[in-house]
């Protein structure tokens, strides 16, 4: 595992170009995002997102997050947004709030578990979205530990625990930690709460009606 030192707030481009080489050719690289350490890969490459399972030992009947630079890059990517769910994403991205919007054609099944749709959000992150932007399209974002074992905020304990199996550790020092972030499904015409987290649903659910 290669383990580069990245400044959080404003990340050096030829570290970031290196890490978005290593996921075009199929790797995995540990995140920094604004709560935990994630996983990422090519969420369109099967073969590299069975290597997050396999790093982590996650059952395959769960589904991969995804995050990606801006509400362009979501629209771009995975579709098009109703009015609620453009202001949902306009009032808390960048931010700990996951919408989950119907998965388009051609990604990964193995991300959303077979099913129909993903959750996606555009993290408060500078080293995160610098990676989706160079990368040009979203990535997995699932927490960088082992199934069943709790997440992490330090960068030592991703390199203790999964060394063996990443191509490289994009090394930001400590992230925020915190709650993890609020998901909403957004497809059903009414907002549900699928996970409570740092984003209130009461402050959703204000938004939505605004």
């Amino acid at each position: 595992m290669t383990r580069v030192v990245v400044d959080p707030a404003r990340p050096d481009p030829g570290a970031i170009a290196r890490a978005a080489a290593m996921l075009r050719e199929g790797g995995v690289v540990a995140i920094p995002t604004d709560t935990l350490y994630g996983l990422a890969a090519d969420p369109w490459n099967p073969a590299a997102v069975m290597r997050i399972f396999d790093i982590k030992g996650r059952e395959e009947d769960r589904a991969l997050p995804l995050v990606a630079a801006s509400v362009s890059q979501v629209t771009q990517w995975i579709g098009e947004m109703d009015i609620v769910t453009s202001r949902l994403a306009e009032r808390f991205w960048p931010g700990p709030l996951t919408l989950v919007m119907r998965a388009p054609t051609g990604l990964s099944l193995k991300v959303t578990a077979g099913g129909a749709t993903i959750g996606i959000r555009v993290p408060a992150h500078a080293v995160t979205r610098a990676l989706c932007a160079t990368f040009d399209r979203p990535i997995t974002a699932t927490s960088a530990n082992i199934s069943g074992h709790p997440a992490t905020d330090d960068p030592d304990g991703v390199a203790d625990r999964l060394s063996n199996g990443l191509d490289m550790l994009l090394d930001a020092g400590m992230t925020p930690g915190g709650p993890p972030s609020t998901i909403v499904d957004v497809t059903q015409g009414d907002l549900r709460l699928i996970r409570a987290g740092a984003v209130s649903w009461e402050d959703v659910n204000r938004c939505a009606q605004r």
